[in-house]
């Protein structure tokens, strides 16, 4: 079990990309590929993430709802398609900023791994 500093919890508010520890491990490859990869790209990686979680917990979301009827919003009233895709899509933006279920970190760590050997193939 992973020791935590005071007052910290398990389980962070927001998704931490920096993280360079995998199962108890450090990951030393990732770390070694964020010092090759610019800031910018860096931060580009980290939306595009976010924006690929949203997206996926956004059809996730849309499937759970389809099949439900009845009164009220998830009824079958008309408009009631057009606002259940909005409130989807804002529970899914909201998910993804919040921590999402991991697949943004993961996606992340792949993207600049990545771009890490673009880079190291054209600078050699």
């Amino acid at each position: 079990m992973q020791a935590l500093p005071v007052g910290a919890s398990s389980r962070a508010s927001s998704i931490d990309f920096n993280t360079r520890v995998i199962n108890g491990r450090p990951d030393f490859e990732f770390a070694a590929a964020l010092q090759k990869v610019a800031p910018q790209v860096q931060a580009r990686a980290k939306s595009t993430a976010t924006d690929f979680e949203a997206m996926f917990l956004n059809s996730m979301f849309s499937e759970m709802t389809a099949g439900l009827q009845g009164e009220g919003p998830f009824g079958n009233t008309p408009g009631t398609g057009v606002w259940r895709s909005m409130l989807t899509e804002q529970y899914s933006k909201s998910f993804a900023q919040a921590g999402g279920v991991g697949i943004a970190s993961e996606v992340y760590r792949s993207i600049i791994m990545k771009q890490a050997k673009t880079q190291a193939i054209a600078t050699s």
